[in-house]
């Protein structure tokens, strides 16, 4: 299997030749149709130059057709017996047709270079042969003669066709060179990235890429660096909500085994047996409630979209949420505010239920007695706002970013508590994202924390 490095070159390199012959071709018919015509036209001009001088000074003939050899012309002068004499250096091929030589003699003018066949790899310009030449009639003391003249390539561009091709040759080898180490440049990160990719699987999420480049290589080795912590975080919490789950369970398992255990003993007094059989059922309630948490996590983890959504009334639910947490509200003295307009929301009322309870039953734990809870809502253009308020102790802000995590509990010292699986929270941030919403929590230690809940709801449903 070729590697990407060397396909890369393969490419580029062939980019390079095909561009070049391509150019050649396309520079191959832009001579045939428009250079070609207009050579054949100029050294028309020439040779007719060259007639009228040779026929106004026909005692200069060879003088004057040897210096014009010399500026870098082949020559060739015929006559009607075959007498020859040519001029400058030899033409490669003589293959002038004898049809074509009687025609000039009989005073017609040859276009070898206009009429010179072209091909496609072949342009006829450096081919010295004799029919690609421009033929005139010449008249010397009374005798018609056939000169037929061209350009001589090697003369006249010689020391250009060796500088060309070497200009030529060097910047192929130097576009070949840079070529391959723009490949390498190009291949060598995402070599890197593979092999980062190996570390990962291997459950290795300590990489390390180079992100300082300000290119797609640059942006995409910078999201997998964000990839590989956010895996590791993942990894992280998938251990730590393992652990989480077995201590949660193991703990009431073990305090139901053991009280179970006791009142297997006849001797217990009657009312030592209830509390323990009143401990049993708090803990397996605790258990229960567990298990039903953890069910809605992995529902919504996996089936986020599946929500009984229904049209309800916002303001009648939350009403509902405080009067179920009546007796808990009389007996720590809380005072509660609530101020909600008429609002229609379409969601899974029964999942929405849950946030509102999860956050004011939170409200009223962690406020003192005596002290104040606001529940509010409204609308802001397409977006309906719940914020939950209470001024109890707060939330310390090193804590904040990590209290929607699973099994994750600010006051450690209340973790015995029922209900504090330290699940809530994460629960209500999944469902309101179900509901393609937003939960947000502010806090100031020691003056209260504000839950902010933002889901998306239709103005028209305002009354």
């Amino acid at each position: 299997m070729r590697s990407l490095y060397v396909r890369m070159s393969i490419i580029f390199c062939s980019v390079i030749m095909i561009s070049s012959v391509l150019g050649f071709l396309v520079s191959n018919l832009y001579y045939q149709s428009q250079i070609k015509p207009k050579n054949d036209a100029k050294l028309t001009r020439m040779a007719i130059g060259l007639q009228q001088f040779i026929e106004d000074h026909p005692d200069a003939v060879e003088e004057y057709l040897l210096s014009t050899a010399s500026l870098g012309y082949k020559m060739y002068l015929v006559n009607a017996d075959g007498e020859e004499r040519f001029y400058g250096l030899p033409f490669r091929k003589n293959d002038l047709k004898d049809e074509a030589l009687r025609k000039v003699l009989d005073g017609e003018i040859y276009h070898g270079v206009g009429n010179f066949p072209g091909q496609l790899f072949v342009t006829g310009f450096f081919d010295n042969q004799l029919s690609n030449s421009i033929g005139v009639p010449v008249h010397i003391n009374g005798e018609t003669y056939a000169l037929f003249m061209r350009p001589d390539a090697q003369v006249q561009f010689g020391e250009l066709r060796i500088f060309f091709g070497v200009l030529i040759v060097v910047i192929i080898m130097l576009s070949l060179g840079f070529v391959l180490i723009s490949a390498l440049h190009v291949v060598k990160p995402i070599t890197r990235l593979t092999e980062a990719t190996l570390l990962i699987s291997k459950g290795r999420y300590d990489i390390k890429l180079y992100t300082a480049r300000r290119d797609e290589i640059g942006q995409l080795a910078s999201h997998f660096m964000t990839m590989s912590r956010e895996l590791e975080r993942t990894n992280r919490a998938r251990q730590e909500f393992v652990a989480n789950v077995s201590h949660e369970i193991e703990s009431p398992l073990t305090s139901i085994q053991g009280f179970a255990h006791a009142l297997q003993d006849g001797t217990l007094p009657e009312a030592q047996r209830q509390e323990y059989l009143s401990i049993i059922g708090d803990e397996s309630r605790r258990l229960s409630m567990l298990s039903t948490q953890l069910l809605t996590l992995s529902s919504l983890d996996y089936d986020e979209h599946a929500l009984q959504k229904r049209s309800f009334d916002l303001r009648a639910q939350l009403r509902q949420v405080i009067q179920i947490m009546e007796w808990h509200l009389t007996e720590k003295e809380l005072a509660v505010r609530l101020h909600a307009g008429d609002i229609t929301l379409t969601g899974d009322s029964n999942l929405l239920y849950q946030v509102w309870m999860n956050l004011v039953t939170n409200a009223v734990k962690y406020t003192p007695a005596g002290g104040t809870l606001s529940i509010a809502a409204h609308v802001e253009g397409r977006q309906c706002i719940v914020t939950v308020t209470d001024n109890g102790a707060g939330i310390p802000a090193e804590q904040l970013p990590m209290i929607f995590d699973r099994f994750y509990k600010v006051d450690q010292s209340r973790s015995r508590e029922p209900g504090s699986s330290g699940l809530g929270l994460a629960i209500a941030q999944k469902i309101v994202q179900a509901h393609s919403g937003t939960i947000e929590v502010t806090s100031i230690v020691g003056e209260g924390t504000t839950f902010t809940v933002t889901l998306p709801c239709d103005p028209n449903d305002i009354d």
